[in-house]
C-alpha cells in the first residue's frame, strides 16, 4: 500500500489486514500489547468506538507503515 491519507474509521479495517498479514491471532495481540482480547476484537470491528491509539499500535507493530495524526483543518468562519 502507498502512502495515502485514510480517514480514522478506516483505521480499524486497515489494523485487522496488517494483523492478519502478520499472521497475528487477536489473543496474540492482546497479549503483546498489554490489553485485553475483547479490545482487540472492537479496534477491528467497531471503527465508532474511540480505540485509534489501540489501532494504530497495530498498524504500526505489524507492518512497515507509520500512522501520522489525526489532521483537523482550521478554516476562517465565513
Amino acid at each position: 500500500m502507498p502512502e495515502k491519507i485514510v480517514q480514522p474509521s478506516e483505521l480499524a479495517a486497515i489494523a485487522k489486514s496488517f494483523r492478519e498479514g502478520a499472521g497475528k491471532t487477536r489473543t496474540e495481540v492482546a497479549r503483546e500489547l498489554e490489553v485485553a482480547q475483547p479490545t482487540v476484537h472492537f479496534a477491528e470491528e467497531e471503527p465508532e468506538r474511540g480505540l485509534h491509539k489501540l489501532r494504530k499500535q497495530i498498524i504500526e507493530r505489524y507492518s512497515d507503515y507509520e500512522v501520522i495524526g489525526p489532521v483537523y483543518l482550521l478554516r476562517k468562519k465565513r
